[in-house]
Order: C-alpha cells, then structure tokens, then sequence
C-alpha cells in the first residue's frame, strides 16, 4: 500500500471514530428519568380550592415545584333557568376531587398526601394509580370548552312546558334526554295525536 492510500486509510478511521463518539454522547443526553402523570386526590367537598393553594404552597415551600408540576380543580360553565331567568354558573365537575400533574415518587407523595385537606390519592390500596392519557384528554377538554352545559333539571317521564319556539306553551311528558347535545324529545299532544318534539333544555320548563 503506498503512502497515499495508508494516509486516507488512516483519516477515514479517524472520522469513523468521530462519528461513533458523537453518537454515544447523544445517546447519553436523552432523559431517561421518571415522567410525570396526572393523579387524583380526593379532599374535603367544597374546599377544594383552598386545598389547591395548600398544595401550592407546599409545592413551593418544600421545593417540590420539579416534581409537583400543575394542580388542578376542574370546572365548567353550564347554564341553568331559576324563575325563569337564565344564567351561567360555574360548577366543579367532579366535587371532592383534585387532579395533580406530578412526577411520582416518596418525596413528592409524602408533600401531597399531608397536605392539609388532601384525604387520599385515588388507587388501588395505597398505591396512587395515574390517569390513562385518554382520561386526561377527556377531562382537559371538558373543562376548557368554551361551550357552556345546560344544566338538566329535570327527568325522563316528568311533565314540562315548553315555553320557546314553534311549539310554546305546549305541554309533554319528556320521553329521552341527551346531555351531550343540550336537547330533549318531548312528546306532546297535536291535533289530538302524541307527537315527538326536539327541543333544547332552555326552551323546558316543569309543568307545574
């Protein structure tokens, strides 16, 4: 081998090694360290934002703000009619509950669970059992919909008025409700036959 080709022999080597050692040092800068997860604690029903800035304030105190990353009660505006007068109020969808993004371990178990007011996380016995990433995405986008809910104040079976639309003042028996949608199938009686009506629960009223 003359000298030429040992030389580009060599420096090909010698980029073949630069390469292997780039790669070993990104390989080692991935994390690998735990993920958060959001958990569930139960607490006393109606103080939950007081709880949540008890655990604000331990998460900072403590120097837990790494590892207790966002904590949440979770609400939603819905629409109810009282005496007739609509208004929008804000409710808390599941009352007692708290969700907590955190990453998991002793420290950051023990500063949640004896914060004043935090009962218990929500697990298979002691063990705190994290929301699947669907249960997370149903949640957050229920709670931040700029839609609000009809509060549904009344039962399948139950006597109503409908007091808007083409058919006002009519009277029904409420025959199927859908949440999801805010409306109900009301049957009434038209021209001396029962006949379904789609009406929105704002446009019901009980039948007193």
């Amino acid at each position: 081998m003359n000298a030429g080709a040992d030389a580009e022999l060599q420096e090909d080597e010698a980029v073949s090694e630069l390469v292997d050692d780039d790669a070993s040092a990104t390989t080692e800068e991935e994390p690998t360290g735990p993920r958060p997860e959001w958990y569930v604690v139960h607490s006393y029903s109606g103080k939950e934002n007081k709880v949540k800035k008890n655990l604000e304030h331990r998460a900072e105190s403590m120097n837990m703000t790494d590892r207790i990353l966002q904590i949440v009660v979770p609400t939603e505006t819905e629409i109810e009619i009282k005496e007739g007068i609509r208004r929008e109020v804000e409710r808390q969808v599941f009352p007692g509950y708290i969700l907590i993004e955190m990453i998991m371990d002793e420290d950051s178990w023990y500063v949640v669970r004896n914060t004043p007011g935090v009962t218990s996380f929500v697990g298979m016995g002691n063990k705190p059992s994290p929301l699947s990433q669907a249960e997370v995405n149903h949640i957050m986008s229920r709670i931040e919909s700029d839609e609000p809910r009809v509060k549904v104040s009344f039962d399948v079976g139950e006597r109503v008025r409908i007091i808007e639309g083409p058919f006002a003042e009519f009277t029904g028996v409420v025959d199927t409700l859908e949440p999801e949608k805010g409306k109900a199938r009301v049957m009434v009686s038209f021209f001396n036959r029962e006949t379904p009506v789609e009406v929105d629960f704002l446009q019901l009223e009980r039948d007193t």
